[in-house]
């Protein structure tokens, strides 16, 4: 089954991320993989203090995750995997789409701000060239019945 693979983090734009992701699964058959990122832990040398930090990190993300996983499966029909991996986002998003042959297609929400459409945007604009799958840029500020329209 071809997935679709979204990021998710705190950004505004990650909604319409997520939702154009489970809409084009829904109306394609498709699934939508939900990548998390904790970014590298500073605390290496506590590592008491690091092993909480990382579990605090994985129970805010399996907490953000569910509400957009009851959407999904509730207006959707799409029930979504949860992905946590740790590291450099670019790192691993990159890695991720290599590692699974089944990701088709990287949704990113782009920002709607004038600073730019946000770091992994700008990032994986220029790598995309030689990324085995397409990115998707939604942008931010998209009403939810134009996502639908779209999708």
């Amino acid at each position: 089954m071809r997935k679709f693979m979204v990021v998710l983090d705190d950004s505004r734009e990650c909604l319409n991320a997520m939702r154009f992701a489970a809409m084009r699964a829904s109306h394609t058959g498709g699934g939508v993989a939900v990548l998390a990122i904790i970014p590298p832990d500073e605390f290496n040398h506590w590592i008491g203090v690091g092993e909480i930090m990382r579990a605090e990190a994985r129970e805010r993300i399996e907490v953000h995750f569910e509400v957009f996983a009851k959407w999904m499966r509730d207006k959707q029909n799409v029930d979504p995997e949860l992905i946590i991996r740790e590291g450099e986002p670019l790192n691993e998003i990159i890695s991720h789409v290599n590692e699974d042959p089944e990701i088709g297609v990287l949704v990113l929400g782009a920002s709607d701000d004038n600073k730019g459409p946000g770091p992994l945007v700008t990032q994986l604009s220029k790598q995309s060239g030689s990324l085995p799958i397409p990115v998707t840029i939604v942008p931010g500020d998209l009403s939810k019945e134009r996502l639908e329209a779209i999708t």
